[in-house]
């Protein structure tokens, strides 16, 4: 197998991811903005709808997610990851045009929708093409770049790119969605999996989810996937989402917080923190014990992040960046789920399991609210957050290690 002539896929793969996480964290960033420019103007509606809107995009994450993974097994992995990009790039650009928060909702959720396939139809296509000792590199370059367009949107959110007679909030759409259809172009430097297409000629069942579910040993490594990345997003959903709060409430000294940089410090200590662990489970041949590390790393952050008092402004920007750091094992956890699994179900899997830790931002925020009512926010963060590492740590010990494991195996 050449390598090399399957680098300009991993290219089109990372800068699909890239996209993906554009428009994922762009939605974040214009969200009180659009509101506003679609007539809502209480404060409090607009807490409530841009939460709101939150939920209908990660129901079409949840719903897209399964759909997307289950015609990666039937059609290929090819196919839905350019069909991915081109559904959250003619959504997002259709964000622009909004009218109401109907019409809102219905786009962010088939933004979700969209937003969904990306990832899993990228990773499972990068890790079925290179060969077993260098796809760790791919899922690599795919993830960091990830983690860059949330930075990139942030950034160009401060620019005036009101053109047109729109709003710099629909400007932020339609470039969003311009991005994705310009990255379609490259479509043509893509190839398709040879072990699919080895799978295509095969009578054996693929796609079927409920496969998962058929035995007990299966079914625990799917759950214990899933378990593995809770940390990553209640740290993003309820540390980072709501870090200006746990910054007063700690007394933080200096200039006023602004969330923004949270979210570009974050997201390139995510960058990094990717770029390492991947690196380092390749040179010690381990993904197990590099995520370990990472959780150890984790929980250490988290415990300073919300018991530190009296820090800084500029020192609690630099605990987000730690804390996406030490989180960032994202792609060694996606590629695990992917080595997991047989060909006949490994893009379901792929697909589904980063979407279902991603779903699960609502559970963990929703207990959070819930708890911090009675406990306060830090208790709060402190035992959701604990649950979650918890889980993480449990399902690592449910799971094999798949550092340089043949990939050409099915799930009867």
């Amino acid at each position: 197998m050449n390598n090399r002539h399957y680098w300009p896929t991993v290219l089109v793969a990372s800068l699909g991811y890239f996209v993906d996480i554009f428009d994922l964290q762009l939605f974040n960033i214009v969200s009180k903005a659009s509101l506003k420019g679609i007539g809502v103007t209480d404060p409090a509606q607009l807490a409530e709808l841009d939460y709101t809107l939150f939920l209908w995009q990660m129901s079409g994450m949840l719903v897209g997610g399964l759909i997307w993974g289950i015609l990666g097994d039937i059609k290929g992995r090819r196919k839905i990851l350019l069909g991915s990009i081109l559904i959250y790039s003619l959504a997002n650009m259709a964000n622009a045009f909004v009218t109401d928060i109907h019409m809102y909702a219905a786009v962010r959720f088939f933004a979700g929708l969209g937003l969904a396939g990306e990832l899993g139809a990228a990773i499972t296509l990068v890790n079925e093409i290179l060969t077993k000792e260098k796809r760790g590199y791919g899922t690599m370059v795919i993830v960091t770049m990830g983690a860059l367009g949330a930075v990139a949107a942030a950034y160009l959110n401060k620019l005036d790119i009101s053109f047109f007679g729109l709003a710099h909030w629909q400007m932020m759409y339609i470039t969003g969605g311009a991005l994705g259809l310009l990255l379609l172009t490259l479509r043509a430097g893509t190839h398709e999996s040879e072990m699919y297409n080895e799978l295509k000629h095969q009578k054996v069942s693929k796609g079927n989810f409920f496969m998962l579910f058929a035995n007990r040993q299966r079914a625990v490594r799917y759950l214990a996937c899933i378990a593995m990345g809770l940390p990553v997003w209640f740290c993003v959903g309820v540390l980072i989402k709501f870090s200006e709060k746990f910054s007063v409430l700690n007394g933080a000294t200096g200039e006023p917080f602004e969330i923004g940089h949270a979210i570009v410090y974050t997201y390139f200590g995510l960058s990094f923190g990717d770029l390492m662990s991947s690196y380092l489970s390749q040179v010690f041949k381990n993904r197990k014990k590099v995520i370990l590390v990472y959780l150890l790393c984790c929980v250490t952050v988290i415990l300073v992040f919300l018991l530190g008092s009296g820090f800084s402004v500029s020192f609690y920007y630099f605990m987000c960046f730690l804390i996406g750091s030490a989180t960032g094992y994202w792609a060694l956890f996606v590629t695990i789920a992917s080595e997991t699994f047989g060909t006949n179900i490994r893009a379901t899997v792929t697909t589904t399991v980063p979407n279902f830790v991603r779903g699960a931002t609502v559970p963990i925020v929703l207990s959070f609210k819930a708890l911090a009512g009675s406990i306060g926010d830090v208790n709060a963060a402190l035992v959701v957050g604990g649950v979650c590492l918890a889980l993480s740590f449990l399902s690592l010990l449910a799971l094999p290690e798949t550092f340089g494991k043949d990939l050409q195996f099915l799930e009867e």
